[in-house]
């Protein structure tokens, strides 16, 4: 029953403001051409304001022009944003752009969103609970797709990581991975803590910064990569792939953090503002080399920790998520059909407009596509 309805193709839009987003996307467009001829077509959507090069524009159709998204008449849009233009038809779904729940925004109802798909059991029974109280969406457990595309590369990176180490004469890699809020960043602290794990430990360490980041972060950080030969500046926008390849990870409250944890592995926090932290968290970054030392001992109560987080923040680690999402709006259809566009009130639809601009309402641009 569920293959039948796969079969049934739709016009697909995938939502992408922002350069983070591309690896949250992409996998749903691959899970798309792996069914074959299926009658689907995809569309990306890319913001030029934060993505101006987008890497995947030979691969792929898409468009930074709203007109021609609402011209296409999507069926669906993924969203991993918070908003998305109310005047678009098509089922407007939320796909999260991580698992943050110390973050007040990501409870935030905007009412731009038909059906949100969870992660895990933590995340639906709170939105279960905002279905309820405001009547308007619907919420779907899916997990999250970029688990989809760690599953068919868990093991895709082993010898780039042992060639990594072998070159630098290394014996473990971490990954530093800050966010870019200026309130909660860690890094205006890390810096020298960081010079001192790589001096003083058997590490290679990774940096990854934000896409958001300012500039001022990532000029002091690429120099500080520049002038150590043990510290690596990583240019791409897929963290996934040094998530895999990574044996400790250094963080602060950052979604990426929960990622991480769901591969099993430990981390290391500069003071984190989540309620309650499941990995080890210091607050001086002078202890960032015995952390480091504490992470890899395999402690077993930061261990049953993060079985924990597997269970109840996304546990779809088979490669069925993105499967799940399709089926999830496929269902959503055949229930209340394809949205003409959100009802809103007028403040909503004036912030949509303020950040997206308008569309003409009638068709005028003929597409040609790939078909998967």
């Amino acid at each position: 029953m569920d293959s039948d309805l796969l079969k049934k193709g739709l016009r697909v839009v995938l939502f992408c403001e922002h350069k983070y987003a591309i690896s949250i996307l992409q996998p749903i467009e691959t899970e798309i051409r792996n069914l074959g001829d299926c009658g689907y077509r995809v569309l990306w959507f890319v913001d030029r304001r934060n993505i101006p090069d987008f890497p995947l524009k030979d691969e792929t159709e898409w468009t930074n022009s709203m007109q021609e998204v609402y011209d296409f008449s999507p069926e669906v849009l993924f969203v991993p944003g918070n908003i998305v233009p109310y005047y678009l038809p098509g089922v407007k779904a939320e796909i999260f752009h991580g698992y943050a729940a110390e973050k007040k925004d990501h409870w935030g109802i905007r009412r731009y969103i038909d059906i949100y798909l969870t992660q895990g059991p933590f995340f639906t029974k709170r939105f279960e609970a905002l279905a309820r109280k405001y009547k308007d969406f619907e919420v779907k457990e899916t997990g999250w797709p970029r688990q989809t595309w760690i599953h068919h590369h868990l093991h895709a990176f082993d010898k780039e990581k042992n060639d990594l180490l072998l070159s630098h004469r290394k014996k473990h890699l971490a990954l530093y991975a800050p966010t870019f809020s200026p309130s909660l960043t860690s890094l205006p602290f890390l810096k020298e803590g960081l010079q001192r794990l790589s001096g003083q430990r058997d590490v290679l360490i990774l940096l990854k910064l934000h896409p958001l980041t300012k500039r001022e972060w990532v000029e002091q950080y690429k120099a500080l990569a520049d002038e150590n030969p043990d510290i690596l500046w990583i240019d791409d926008h897929n963290i996934t792939k040094y998530q895999i390849m990574a044996d400790v990870m250094i963080s602060d409250t950052s979604s990426t953090i929960y990622e991480f944890l769901l591969l099993d592995k430990p981390v290391i926090t500069y003071k984190a503002v989540a309620g309650e932290k499941f990995w080890l968290d210091i607050k001086d970054a002078g202890e960032l080399p015995e952390a480091y030392d504490r992470a890899l001992s395999g402690d077993p109560f930061y261990e049953e920790k993060r079985k924990w987080i597997i269970r109840n923040y996304d546990p779809y680690n088979d490669g069925s998520v993105c499967r799940n999402m399709l089926l999830a709006v496929h269902d959503y259809i055949a229930h209340h059909g394809v949205p003409k566009e959100r009802k809103l009130n007028l403040w909503r639809k004036y912030k949509s407009v303020k950040v997206f601009g308008r569309i003409r309402r009638e068709k005028g641009v003929k597409w040609k596509f790939f078909r998967f």
